[in-house]
């Protein structure tokens, strides 16, 4: 369903992609350090569920019909910002007595799972990445439509997406030990996500998203 001879450039630039530091890297890495390996996985998972819903609605078109409207774009990027400040309001509002222990909260790690995912999907940048990305590998020299390569090269995407945020979610989870614990540590750790989603909120806030007209 895709042409093979373009594989190895795809896969090179897909790499290249992963290794480049990004608000959804930040998010993984700062929920694995902060609460344990349990609660990374479920934020790599949330990462790579909002990853195959853009590559559906990229195959389907529909993500291309947004990104051209730069009216919903914008209301993308404001929701998107305003839904990760109350994230980082909520962090920041929290005490350590009101969260179970954190080795054990099926709850917490499911939250950052929900949060990962509503967070990539109000992401305008992440919509036109898949809008801009995905079209440059799709090829005339096969069968398959161009929608059917584009899911096939996200899903790909993805995959190799989980895999690379695994292996950081085992090594950054593994160094964050010793901090878990902590107990001065322990009694801050949810400001400090609270600081990485006002961080996140400012990034997108902040940046400019780029016209595909």
């Amino acid at each position: 369903m895709i042409d093979f001879s373009i594989l190895p450039v795809y896969l090179t630039a897909v790499i290249a992609l992963l290794l480049i530091p990004g608000p959804d890297m930040l998010l993984i890495a700062s929920s694995s350090l902060s609460y344990g390996k349990k609660v990374g996985v479920f934020a790599s998972l949330g990462n790579a569920t909002s990853g195959l819903i853009l590559t559906l609605l990229a195959a389907m078109g529909v993500s291309a019909l947004i990104a051209m409207n730069p009216f919903a774009l914008e209301v993308l990027r404001v929701l998107g910002g305003a839904y990760l400040l109350k994230m980082g309001w909520d962090c920041m509002r929290t005490q350590p007595a009101d969260t179970p222990e954190v080795q054990n909260s099926q709850s917490l790690a499911t939250t950052l799972y929900r949060r990962a995912v509503i967070s990539n999907l109000l992401n305008p940048k992440a919509l036109i990445f898949f809008v801009l990305f995905l079209p440059q590998f799709v090829s005339s020299q096969v069968t398959a439509s161009s929608g059917e390569q584009m899911l096939v090269l996200g899903l790909l995407l993805n995959v190799l997406g989980l895999l690379f945020n695994l292996f950081l979610v085992t090594m950054i989870g593994s160094l964050g030990q010793p901090l878990l614990k902590n107990e001065k540590f322990r009694t801050n750790q949810h400001k400090f996500m609270g600081l990485i989603f006002f961080v996140l909120a400012i990034w997108l806030l902040a940046s400019q998203v780029p016209s595909v007209n």
